[in-house]
């Protein structure tokens, strides 16, 4: 876990407590911090009844051989702040971090975390030149879930009743796809009116913002923990299951050469296949304006010297 903040030390406590890796490391640029996270976590190991070694530290070189790595680390937004509006110094610091997963995990499966998501996963691709099954942005997961928690409010329903995706980048141009969304195999569209659907839809985009905007001085960490661990966990045990993911485009849904959120099966070779979902000519035509919002601002990186 690259990054020992409120999101790296929740999912990597997950990840810990139902024991699915042998050891979990953190990694922090601020001294103390990590090793106090992991040894709190560690002190928890007896009530909690875990056996996962968990370690932290301010040297890189403590993330070698590591088969999976969770990056985090980055400036939060605030009340007012884009994503796109950290994109410089977040530059910054996930091209150093990629130097150094290239140097010392060269092997490894990374997942990004930081904001602006999906623009910094094509960076830290581009920065290690790993291969585009072993990078992948977390946005789609977490989208996901909003979506289907706002779905369940209204209805009243179990929340894992409703399934869905949300494609697209993670941003205001984020898009939930309706047409394959259903309650326990009923459609949504026989569940809810249009009205209804357009306010669910709309407070998905802004799930962020509507939490950065109640806590003003953080942002969500709870549920991007759990989506975290719903990816970690399907690749580190092989669960091959189907999750919306930031992942590296290649032709599928008529885009080509950026990552934006589509379904992906994960498995332990990391991103095993792209799969081409049937969605409306309007789902469709929003989800590649999505990714031309997300190319735009991955052109910023070549403005700015970053690529």
């Amino acid at each position: 876990m690259i990054g020992a903040g409120n999101v790296g030390a929740t999912a990597g406590q997950k990840i810990a407590e139902r024991d699915i890796a042998d050891e979990v490391v953190f990694v922090d640029v601020v001294e103390g911090l990590p090793q106090g996270r992991a040894l709190d976590m560690m002190e928890s190991a007896p009530v909690e009844g875990f056996n996962t070694k968990v370690s932290g530290s301010n040297d890189y070189a403590s993330i070698s051989d590591s088969d999976i790595i969770v990056v985090t680390a980055g400036l939060a937004r605030k009340p007012g702040m884009t994503r796109s509006d950290l994109l410089d110094k977040n530059a910054a610091i996930i091209s150093s971090i990629a130097e150094n997963i290239r140097k010392y995990a060269p092997r490894s499966f990374v997942i990004v975390v930081t904001n602006p998501m999906d623009i910094m996963t094509y960076l830290l691709f581009r920065k290690t030149g790993f291969p585009k099954n072993r990078v992948v942005g977390m946005a789609g997961v977490l989208d996901t879930s909003r979506f289907r928690t706002f779905v369940s409010m209204e209805l009243g329903v179990y929340p894992s009743q409703v399934t869905a995706f949300v494609l697209g980048g993670h941003g205001p141009s984020m898009v939930p796809i309706v047409s394959n969304s259903s309650v326990a195999g009923v459609p949504l569209t026989q569940l809810l009116s249009t009205e209804k659907i357009e306010g669910i839809v709309k407070r998905t985009r802004m799930g962020g913002d509507e939490i950065v905007n109640l806590l003003k001085t953080g942002s969500a960490f709870y549920a991007p923990a759990s989506s975290i661990y719903e990816m970690v966990a399907s690749v580190a045990l092989n669960e091959r299951r189907i999750l919306p993911c930031s992942a590296y485009i290649d032709g599928e849904y008529g885009i080509r050469g950026i990552f934006t959120g589509v379904p992906v099966v994960l498995g332990k070779s990391g991103v095993e296949r792209i799969v081409e979902i049937s969605i409306s000519s309007e789902e469709s035509a929003a989800l590649k304006a999505s990714a031309e919002a997300v190319r735009k601002d991955v052109e910023l990186l070549t403005e700015h010297k970053f690529l």
